[in-house]
């Protein structure tokens, strides 16, 4: 598969059985590639740049009708207004975009090992094409495709178009996770796709209402995805108290109202998500602390901090990020004692210790200990439900709502924003009354699909009132319209 957009649109479905197959291959991949032998790790850290860009219907400076605008890249548009607000640093994050396809390159062709995990949202890969920066996806290619780099580069999954998962659908969720995966295949091939085993929340969001966790687990798990990253805070132990030992891998255990339980390995992003933290390198410095390995499934296994930012976003990452990335793995990191892993490289060196899944520390989404604990060994959904309120009622500080667990606590993707989800959500009811099954082959669907996944894009709620939840409600109405059709 090699075309990035068919009749104007991406390619989001129709290829089941090949991504399936990908999806499906064993590996280790990374680790005999990179030659890194588990004995000589004392301590590790591995980053990864998040990167997104909405698609939305052509912003006008003359705040004209949305009707009838094109669909575009939200980057697009501040390039073509840079005297807009910020949009002068439409030309810079055009360069962050790319940039990892020179400088791991540049390092890698010196005898350097430099590691990095790159999550592109589905929005921003088809904008790329859209707006004709295939040479930006092209350079990208370097580091995915060719033996000599793509072993220091790790791809994450994600969401097609940005959703945050607690106020998202779950069946949604399902079409997100693997649209992406259609999308990711048509630009990079399916091999490459084979080699995506991580996932990336976006905005950090883990669901802890029982129920849309464990749907949210169990499509990731049916997809293919062997881990995810969580946020610290976001997750606890099974017993309730706060993680202690979070460099280690845990295992994620999504339990419904139905005693139905589904897990994944989860690596666990330290501190809170500031930007400055990967842009200034803060993970190579903190694993220096790390006084050694630790004990898990019975033997000695090193730690490794994970962390993850913007790749784009805020003066540091802009400007500050790729010399100080050289500098570190450059000559900091060669007398540091530590080394860069990617989150698979790790699992599977522990793999080669026999340290899997079943013996990683359990855990699960805070404040679920308390539910459990009313709920007992007989969940019911009433049972769930009536526990879940004694809880709101008992402390004011407990949420299990459509907000979940994300990067921040300061901010609410669904207060302020009933109106935007009600639509959302009527109009994905409609959808999944018209498309029971999906139609991979149909065009309407096609259609469907990539307006419902659009109206669900989180900058529609993050940003405030205002044009960007106008954004939403046209394009809800645009998948109306084609839902309605005939």
């Amino acid at each position: 598969m090699s075309n990035r957009i068919v009749d104007g649109w991406p390619v989001v479905t129709g290829h089941e059985e090949e991504i399936a197959r990908a999806m499906a291959l064993e590996g280790p991949f990374y680790a005999p590639a990179t030659g890194v032998q588990i004995a000589d790790v004392q301590a590790a850290f591995g980053m990864a740049l998040h990167m997104h860009q909405p698609i939305v219907p052509e912003g006008r400076p003359d705040g004209g009708s949305l009707r009838d605008a094109d669909l575009t890249s939200y980057l697009d548009y501040m390039m073509r207004h840079q005297a807009i607000h910020d949009n002068h640093n439409a030309p810079v994050f055009e360069w962050c975009y790319r940039r990892m396809g020179h400088i791991v390159p540049e390092l890698v062709d010196a005898g350097k090992n430099p590691r990095i995990m790159l999550d592109y949202s589905g929005d921003l890969l088809w904008g790329l094409a859209k707006m004709g920066k295939g040479d930006v996806l092209d350079d990208l290619k370097n580091v995915t495709l060719d033996r000599r780099y793509w072993p220091y580069v790790e791809w994450l999954g994600t969401f097609w178009s940005h959703p945050v998962a607690p106020s998202t659908p779950a069946n949604d969720l399902r079409l997100h996770i693997r649209a992406w995966q259609e999308n990711f295949a048509a630009i990079f091939g399916f091999e490459a796709l084979s080699r995506v085993r991580g996932f990336s929340l976006p905005e950090m969001a883990l669901p802890n209402n029982p129920d849309q966790c464990y749907e949210m687990v169990k499509a990731l798990v049916e997809a293919g995805y062997r881990w995810v990253m969580v946020q610290e805070h976001t997750v606890e132990n099974l017993d309730g108290s706060p993680i202690k030992r979070p460099h280690l891998p845990h295992v994620l255990v999504a339990r419904n109202s139905r005693g139905q339980v589904a897990r994944i390995v989860a690596l666990v992003k330290t501190q809170g998500s500031d930007t400055k933290l990967v842009a200034q390198l803060q993970p190579f410095y903190e694993a220096q602390s790390l006084s050694g390995p630790q004990e898990l499934c019975g033997k000695p296994v090193p730690r490794c901090v994970f962390q993850i930012g913007d790749g784009e976003n805020g003066g540091v990452m802009m400007n500050e990020f790729p010399p100080k990335y050289k500098s570190v793995f450059g000559h900091e990191i060669e007398r540091s004692g530590v080394i860069s892993l990617n989150g698979s490289e790790y699992l599977e060196l522990l793999a080669g210790l026999e340290c899997c899944q079943d013996k990683f520390i359990a855990i699960q989404p805070v404040w679920q200990h308390r539910v459990w604990a009313r709920v007992g060994n007989s969940p019911s959904p009433e049972a769930v439900a009536k526990a879940i309120e004694e809880c709101r009622k008992e402390d004011g500080r407990f949420y299990m709502d459509r907000d979940g667990g994300n990067w921040t606590q300061s901010i609410s993707w669904t207060k302020g924003y009933e109106r935007e989800l009600s639509e959302i959500e009527n109009v994905s009811a409609l959808f999944h009354e018209k498309f029971p099954d999906p139609q991979p082959q149909s065009e309407r669907y096609r259609r469907a699909l990539i307006h419902l996944m659009l109206c669900e894009t989180s900058c529609f709620r993050y940003w405030g009132q205002g044009i960007f939840t106008e954004y939403a409600r046209e394009l809800v109405r645009r998948t109306r319209a084609i839902l309605e059709q005939g």
